[in-house]
């Protein structure tokens, strides 16, 4: 068959039911099929043409994903610091969460703001919203879990996180799970850990990777370093270096020592390589300001 009367009957079972020919019209509405090759007129000509479709149905469901899988991210999921407006590190030892406002505030930020309370004698205040600090971890976890029952995404998952190091797993987990339906996407690997440790919940290896992948597309770049260990170690290595050059990209420093050793194996092309590595340059400069590198200092000198 020739590719355009190909085309032309794949137009035809886009406009036709696969399984009884029906045409669509305003009376008939055609229901697309998951791999989006055929419709059908109702739940019953999809099962009968099932055994005849499934094989080709799963295939293109599987590219379908792996188009969207291996995207490359516009950010990573922790996004800009709202003052700085520059890209957060990965390393989110780097960024502290207000209790306030649920803002992650870049430590630059967070010295500048320090130095001018300091050098005005003013009380320490949130750099974002001016709320007056809490005076304990205990008002703060008040003040986040206040944030938390009123659905914040990023008060919901710290508290998860709170439970989980406390040995609440359960709690944990419930938590977790009400941040992805928010839209947190670091819960995503949050739970990712739980179904592959099992902890909490029973291990489930469909769940880890569903919540691992999910992490992944929203730009988490350890969870994507971690798929590509993951293709590592069982010899899906293009797969594994394809995560690798999403997460170098990132900048993130792990999938660019990875990488590195794909690219000694002949896993990569010099070309491809020399790309990830000038973007994982690119991205990291990106994170860098003088209020970032004096906290830095400023740190490294009170140690």
């Amino acid at each position: 068959m020739s590719a355009a009367a190909k085309e032309e009957n794949d137009d035809d079972m886009l406009l036709c039911c696969a399984s009884c020919g029906v045409a669509g019209d305003d009376h008939t509405k055609l229901k697309k099929c998951a791999c989006e090759l055929v419709r059908y007129c109702g739940v019953k000509c999809q099962r009968d043409h099932r055994p005849q479709h499934k094989k080709e149905c799963k295939k293109r469901v599987a590219e379908l994903r792996d188009e969207i899988l291996f995207k490359q991210p516009e950010s990573s999921c922790h996004g800009d610091c709202p003052i700085c407006c520059l890209p957060l590190e990965i390393d989110l030892e780097k960024s502290t969460l207000m209790s306030c406002c649920s803002k992650l505030i870049c430590t630059g930020c967070i010295y500048a703001n320090q130095k001018r309370e300091y050098e005005g004698k003013l009380q320490h205040s949130c750099p974002f919203c001016r709320h007056l600090a809490p005076k304990s971890h205990r008002e703060r976890e008040m003040m986040l879990t206040k944030r938390a029952q009123a659905n914040d995404a990023k008060a919901v998952n710290q508290v998860g996180r709170w439970r989980y190091e406390r040995g609440d797993l359960s709690g944990a987990f419930e938590f977790w799970t009400k941040a992805v339906e928010l839209g947190d996407i670091n819960a995503h690997y949050e739970l990712a850990k739980l179904y592959h440790f099992g902890q909490g919940v029973q291990k489930d290896a469909k769940k880890q990777m569903h919540h691992l992948e999910q992490a992944a597309i929203g730009g988490d770049p350890v969870a994507r370093h971690n798929l590509g260990s993951q293709a590592m170690r069982s010899g899906r290595y293009e797969r594994a270096v394809k995560h690798y050059i999403i997460a170098t990209k990132m900048g993130f420093d792990e999938s660019r020592d990875d990488l590195t050793r794909c690219f000694g194996l002949g896993l990569i092309s010099k070309d491809e390589f020399a790309i990830a590595i000038r973007a994982h340059q690119a991205a990291v400069e990106e994170t860098k300001s003088p209020q970032r590198d004096a906290a830095a200092k400023y740190k490294w000198e009170e140690l």
